[in-house]
């Protein structure tokens, strides 16, 4: 009887076939507000990485030098220009404010949930067993799950931590997922749709040369060029490794890299990659080449910098916690995708490939990066689509509503279904709902007791108190608490619904917990920088230097607009203002921007600095040069 009315269904969507594409477009919209642009400019920028990248693109529209990044007065060669230039289109038409920093990571973000709902739509099936039976016999229940795939696959990439906090963060580590994530996407369209047509349509040795990539693929060459530069070469280098396991593993290879065009697709990622790193060292010479190639890319990977080292098992907590609760349920669907069914995987059409092509994907990244001895968590952010596109693929499976898999049988249908699945599914499922249920508990009772298991931060003292009054870890607790009961509930009742109590509670936060509680953080922790800056650019004298002791605030940079020296010790700054006392006399003061543990420290008496104003854990200062020289 459902079986039936499902039909009926989606007879009704197919005489109406707009309604499907209108929904969608109402969903993508909705879930990337949430996930994207809710609040997206409502708190300043985080300190300290934000700020360098923000001020850099800035100074490219101050300057007009849109080929040497400056910060702080000094060249910024950590990352290719990608992230600034967009930065500084966004600051030209809407301009200079937090909104329009984020606005390029954002709009990325959201391209690549959009791009892989049009892959799972077309393409989305659990595993070539499904494409074949419903190909053969349920043209209805095809479509049906192919358009449920789209739907969930697209909450799970957009609604996960890690996409949801670098979508909402101007640095250019969303660039380079997002554009390695879409150059994936549009090779594996590219490598589906040209089924068939390599052995109908041979080319010919005298035009091979003279004949551009088709559509998708011109489109891969073109993303991969943008990866470039967004983050250099792992742009490229990722993609080429992720390609070249998944085609040789499929048998492939060849065929596939002849219709690519190879040659023509390296020209053009050549051409719209190259120009700028040409012009840049041109401009800098050595000075950029050992700086970005050197240090930045071969260094970082072949030895520790700025003391991020971590064990070889760094990134699966990583991971976990990053694609939460969605990584929850990773191990049973890579199991799911029977992976080691190699003659299957070859002999299957590659409409059906996405699910292995996502697996390469998650394993070459997270190996890749395994392997590099410097770790951050920002590293295996590429990795993220393709762990939601195996989760997604994994429940649309669930949501088919099949009967438990019966034994492989000789002949027919059942052949594929029998070789494909396997007998431990429910049970599997059954321990991972589980496990999810223990994470989203142990999710609301910290969440609920958070202002009593922070730890004290100088430059936030009163945080715990203002969290406890605000009521937010209680609303937080209900929030997930309630996701909790809702998968206890649908575990016991329609287990294959369980996805949706994720994504109901995933959303309820984002929309009336998480806003809220980054305002509150904001207000305590960089508000106060901002409300003295502010006083910087008010008080300032013509000359007068800025020096800030005891801490490094790359958004005082920014928001002063200005240089900012900064200095480790009041003993180290005093020295300083003593000799530039005698090589600088003019003007006779300096301003010092300090928090009070280095105040503590200060060597001058009251009567030697005036007090121009504080806010929260800091204080600005006017020091005369004459009294530190004392």
């Amino acid at each position: 009887m459902k079986n039936h009315k499902a039909k009926n269904w989606w007879k009704d969507f197919k005489k109406e076939p707009n309604l499907n594409w209108n929904f969608s477009i109402i969903w993508l919209v909705v879930i990337s507000c949430v996930a994207f642009l809710w609040y997206l400019g409502s708190i300043g920028l985080v300190d300290k990485t934000e700020p360098m990248f923000v001020e850099a693109a800035r100074q490219m529209t101050v300057t007009g030098d849109w080929i040497t990044p400056y910060w702080n007065g000094e060249t910024r060669f950590d990352k290719p220009p990608l992230v600034y230039w967009l930065m500084a289109i966004a600051f030209k038409i809407i301009g200079v404010n937090e909104w329009a920093a984020r606005l390029p990571s954002a709009l990325f973000a959201i391209a690549l949930t959009a791009l892989g709902f049009y892959t799972l739509r077309y393409f989305g099936f659990p595993r070539p067993a499904t494409a074949v039976e419903e190909q053969i016999g349920h043209p209805i229940q095809r479509e049906r799950q192919l358009w449920i795939s789209a739907w969930i696959g697209a909450a799970i990439i957009a609604l996960n931590p890690a996409w949801i906090a670098w979508g909402r963060t101007g640095v250019s580590d969303m660039l380079l997922a997002s554009t390695i994530g879409m150059a994936l996407l549009t090779f594996f369209i590219g490598y589906a749709e040209k089924e068939g047509k390599s052995q109908k349509a041979k080319v010919k040795r005298d035009n091979y040369f003279f004949s551009l990539p088709e559509g998708w693929y011109i489109g891969f060459y073109v993303f991969i060029a943008l990866a470039i530069l967004a983050k250099g070469p792992v742009g490229a280098v990722l993609p080429a490794l992720i390609i070249g396991a998944f085609l040789l593993y499929v048998g492939k290879f060849r065929e596939v890299l002849q219709e690519m065009r190879l040659v023509q697709g390296v020209l053009i990622t050549s051409a719209i990659a190259i120009p700028w790193f040409v012009l840049v060292t041109l401009a800098n010479g050595k000075a950029y080449i050992d700086t970005f190639f050197g240090y930045h890319n071969l260094q970082r990977f072949t030895s520790v910098v700025s003391s991020h080292r971590g064990p070889w098992y760094f990134y699966i907590p990583v991971v976990l916690v990053s694609l939460a609760p969605w990584s929850i349920y990773l191990p049973i669907a890579i199991g799911h995708l029977r992976f080691w069914q190699r003659d299957k995987w070859k002999k299957s059409p590659r409409s059906t490939h996405l699910g292995l092509f996502a697996l390469f994907w998650f394993i070459c990244v997270f190996g890749f990066f395994s392997i590099s001895v410097t770790k951050l968590p920002s590293y295996v952010l590429p990795l993220m689509p393709a762990g939601a596109i195996m989760v997604t693929l994994f429940w649309s499976d669930q949501m088919r509503g099949t009967p438990p898999p019966a034994p492989p049988r000789p002949t027919g249908r059942g052949e594929w279904r029998g070789e494909w699945e396997g007998s431990g599914k429910n049970t599997g499922l059954f321990i991972s709902a589980i496990f999810n249920i223990l994470f989203l508990i142990i999710l609301a009772a910290g969440t609920f007791l958070s202002p009593k298991l922070m730890g004290y931060d100088p430059a936030m003292p009163q945080v715990r108190q203002i969290l406890q009054q605000s009521g937010l870890p209680i609303l937080s607790g209900i929030v997930w608490g309630t996701a909790a009961i809702a998968s206890i509930f649908l575990l016991w009742r329609q287990s294959r619904w369980l996805w949706s109590a994720n994504l109901a509670g995933f959303m309820a936060f984002m929309i009336f917990v998480a806003p809220p509680a980054a305002l509150l953080i904001d207000e305590q922790r960089q508000l106060p920088l901002r409300q003295l800056s502010a006083l910087v650019t008010q008080v300032e004298k013509p000359g007068e230097e800025l020096i800030a002791i005891g801490f490094i605030r790359p958004s005082v940079v920014f928001y002063t607009q200005r240089t900012v020296n900064y200095i480790k010790t009041f003993e180290e700054a005093f020295t300083y203002i003593k000799e530039t006392a005698v090589t600088v006399p003019n003007p006779p003061t300096v301003l010092i921007l300090s928090n009070p543990k280095a105040l503590d420290l200060i060597i001058l008496k009251r009567h030697q600095y005036q007090e121009l104003g504080s806010a929260g854990a800091f204080k600005l200062l006017r020091v005369s040069k004459r009294a530190a020289r004392r």
